[in-house]
């Protein structure tokens, strides 16, 4: 059973270099300036942020799902600066199945120095630790690499290819998919 208080609270979570923490409205101009690049929204499923209207609905969004207790997603912030650089959560959450999938998106200035990395970590010890998941897996675009290998550095193993699994940005695309199960993560301690 998924121990739930911990996923619908979303206790902060700390790592060397960031904070892990629920979204606010004040944090709308951070997310506005990573999710405008289109770069940042190639590979995920919405759309490049126009104006900082749309990081502000996002955020709205995001507060319904907390209020809600929905799966939801923690800002990544860079506590040298302060600045929210990303968000990284649980997609969903199957209860009777003690699995979660988890997705993640980070501002293109923090690509390649392993933010991602320690930010995946830490969600995956809290998902073994505090939520009591038995599996934890995540997919990737086939044309985004670099997030197979983010998921490979947290000891997530690849299980295959889901052929046009999802409908992003008018075309069918092809994504992999990685899990970790819980004796996995035991067993890299």
């Amino acid at each position: 059973m998924i121990y739930t208080d911990s996923y619908t609270y979303m206790p902060d979570l700390t790592t060397p270099r960031l904070l892990l923490r629920r979204l606010a409205m004040r944090d709308a101009a951070d997310i506005y300036h990573y999710s405008r690049d289109v770069e940042v929204a190639r590979h995920v499923l919405w759309e490049a942020h126009r104006s900082i209207g749309d990081s502000r609905a996002y955020l709205r969004y995001m507060l319904r799902r907390y209020r809600n207790h929905e799966p939801a997603s923690w800002g990544i912030e860079y506590t040298q600066t302060g600045e929210i650089i990303g968000t990284i959560g649980f997609m969903w959450i199957q209860s009777d199945n003690s699995a979660a999938e988890v997705g993640y998106s980070l501002s293109r200035d923090y690509w390649n120095r392993g933010i991602m990395t320690e930010a995946l970590k830490a969600v995956i010890a809290h998902g073994f630790g505090s939520m009591n998941l038995n599996r934890i897996e995540a997919q990737h675009e086939t044309t985004n690499p670099a997030s197979g290998a983010v998921m490979r550095k947290c000891g997530m193993v690849h299980e295959g290819t889901l052929r046009q699994r999802l409908y992003n940005k008018g075309k069918y695309v092809d994504v992999e998919l990685y899990a970790i199960l819980k004796r996995d993560y035991a067993h890299r301690r």
